[in-house]
């Protein structure tokens, strides 16, 4: 993804701390304060320009969603959108890095994790940067209870079949796969802008929920 300097968008973030959370660190473990509601707390790691975690949080208001974007430039287009909404109090988002999620995090504050579309980091070298590499899957876990659930979608082969042998190695259950989810798409299902572009040209899309045991 390329991404354009946008000179304005800290200010513009700073501007708007009710769905860009200052110091995030200080919810840890408080996120239902936050909230105002004991609601269930879902992840989006890498929101991207907030389209998907947008349309999940409209779709269920019974549900809380975070999320996370470490790239101010583009963070903020997903603020822009938010605040194009009428109301969704059930939604916000931090400007941080994922692989932090324990500074904001603790056990059982979140629910599930979304990865959408997240770099694949096709070099071996880079293998650990992947999300879905052991390492992340311990960094969920230890902030999900018991059951707790990632949804995966991406449009490369390569890191979708990365991704089934690592959360399968991990010992977690694979609930649903998919290798084409738009020749059967779900009535539920929130497409990312990636996933709209790449749908348009004819690309399978890749999907699969797994279950940590």
């Amino acid at each position: 993804m390329r991404l354009r300097n946008k000179p304005w968008a800290q200010d513009y973030i700073q501007a708007h701390p009710e769905v860009v959370i200052a110091n995030p660190e200080s919810r840890k473990g408080k996120w239902h304060e936050e909230f105002g509601n004991h609601n269930p707390v879902h992840v989006e790691v890498g929101t991207g320009k907030g389209q998907f975690v947008i349309g999940m949080a409209r779709q269920n208001p019974h549900i809380n969603y975070i999320g996370i974007e470490l790239y101010d430039s583009v963070i903020v287009v997903a603020l822009e959108k938010v605040l194009e909404q009428e109301s969704l109090p059930n939604l916000r988002l931090l400007n941080v890095n994922g692989k932090d999620l324990t500074e904001y995090f603790e056990k059982g504050d979140i629910s599930q994790v979304y990865l959408n579309f997240s770099d694949p980091w096709p070099k071996t070298r880079h293998a650990k940067r992947r999300l879905t590499h052991a390492n992340f899957l311990t960094l969920y876990k230890e902030l999900m209870p018991d059951g707790g659930e990632v949804h995966f979608k991406t449009d490369n082969r390569g890191l979708f079949e990365y991704s089934l042998m690592s959360m399968t190695d991990f010992g977690m259950k694979l609930q649903f796969v998919s290798l084409d989810l738009h020749a059967n798409e779900p009535e539920d299902n929130v497409r990312t802008e990636y996933e709209e572009k790449f749908a348009a040209k004819g690309q399978p899309i890749y999907r699969l929920e797994a279950k940590f045991n």
